[in-house]
């Protein structure tokens, strides 16, 4: 498998793994937003460790390749959220989307690049 598709298949498990973990613990959103959301941050940063993991198991580690990956897990976390949000029930506005969940997939490259400057 080349890494362009491994970095993509790592990208969709990155949102798969959270959007999981979110649909289990939704329920909390009701009656305590804020722990929800410190516990989703976690699972996001977590999930992050994982995949980068994941990717540089067979692959050097470089800042370039890391803030790439990170960036595609961005990119792949944003456009699958994006129906959901947009459209379905949880119907947000882009600001409102933008403020309260995409911004946390920065985690992805920050965590890439900090990740690959421990290796030198």
């Amino acid at each position: 498998m080349t890494f362009e598709k491994r970095s993509l298949g790592l990208a969709v498990l990155s949102w798969a793994l959270a959007f999981a973990v979110s649909f289990l613990l939704f329920p909390i959103k009701a009656s305590n937003a804020p722990l929800f959301d410190a516990v989703m941050n976690l699972v996001v940063l977590l999930v992050a460790g994982v995949v980068m993991r994941l990717y540089f198991r067979w692959k050097p580690v470089s800042i370039s390749s890391a803030i790439q990956f990170g960036l595609t897990c961005l990119a792949a976390n944003l456009i699958l959220d994006y129906p959901m949000f947009a459209y379905g029930p949880m119907k947000m506005t882009a600001g409102q989307y933008y403020s309260e969940i995409g911004i946390a997939y920065l985690i992805y490259p920050i965590f890439g690049w900090w990740a690959s400057r421990m290796g030198r």
